[in-house]
C-alpha cells in the first residue's frame, strides 16, 4: 500500500491525490469517472494535449483560464477560430501560450465536427472491457494496446498532439479505464463500504 497515501481527510487516495488541494479534488470528483460527451471529451482531449511536457498541475490551475479563452470548448465555436484568435490566445497569460497547442486545438475542433458519429462514440469506442483493479502504481501502464489503437485512429481523422501516451492519460481522465489503486477511498465510496 505504499503507493497510497492518506491525506489531511483521513481518507487513502492515490499518492498523486494527495499533494495538493487541487489534486485531491480532480482525483476526488472527477478522474477515473465516466464522462460522456463531445464538448466535455474536447474539453479533455484539449487539456491533456496542452499538458504534454508539463505538470498535470499547471493545467487544472489554469483550467478556468482555458474554459473562458477557447469558449467553454465548444467544438463548433472553437473549429471556426481563425489567426484572429490565435493571436489572441498566444496574449493571454491565463494559459499556457504554446502556438503549435493552440493550432492543434483548433485542428482538433474541426476534426471533431468532421465525425459522422461524433467525439464521444468514437472515443468511448476504444475503452477496453474491464480488468483487475491494480494495486500499485507499477501496475498502471503508460499507454495500451487500446490508447495506441486510439491515437492512431484520431490521427488519421486530422487529430494533432494525441499520441499512444496522451490518449491513456485521457482514457484514465474520463473514466475509459479506471486505474484507482485497491484501497483507494474513491473504489471503497463506489463499492459502497463505508470506512
Amino acid at each position: 500500500m505504499s503507493d497510497l497515501a492518506v491525506g489531511v481527510d483521513g481518507l487513502a487516495r492515490c499518492a498523486w491525490g494527495v499533494s495538493t488541494p487541487e489534486y485531491a479534488a480532480y482525483h476526488d470528483t472527477e478522474w477515473g469517472r465516466p464522462l460522456h460527451g463531445d464538448d466535455a471529451l474536447y474539453e479533455r482531449i484539449t487539456l491533456e494535449a496542452f499538458q504534454s511536457g508539463l505538470s498535470w498541475l499547471t493545467i487544472l490551475r489554469k483550467r478556468e483560464a482555458f474554459r473562458a479563452a477557447f469558449d467553454d470548448f465548444r467544438i463548433a465555436t472553437v473549429a471556426g477560430y481563425g489567426e484572429a484568435e490565435v493571436t489572441r490566445l498566444l496574449a493571454d497569460a491565463g494559459i499556457v501560450r504554446n502556438r503549435a497547442k493552440i493550432e492543434a486545438a483548433i485542428a482538433n475542433a474541426r476534426a471533431a465536427l468532421e465525425l459522422p458519429e461524433g467525439l464521444s462514440t468514437l472515443l468511448w469506442s476504444f475503452a477496453p472491457p474491464g480488468r483487475p483493479r491494480p494495486a500499485s502504481h507499477a501496475e498502471v501502464p503508460a499507454l495500451t494496446d487500446a490508447s495506441t489503437a486510439m491515437a492512431k485512429a484520431l490521427k488519421k481523422r486530422g487529430f494533432r498532439f494525441v499520441g499512444p501516451t496522451t490518449a491513456y492519460a485521457l482514457m484514465q481522465a474520463t473514466g475509459m479505464v479506471d486505474d484507482h489503486l485497491v484501497g483507494c477511498h474513491v473504489v471503497a465510496a463506489r463499492a459502497g463500504v463505508v470506512g
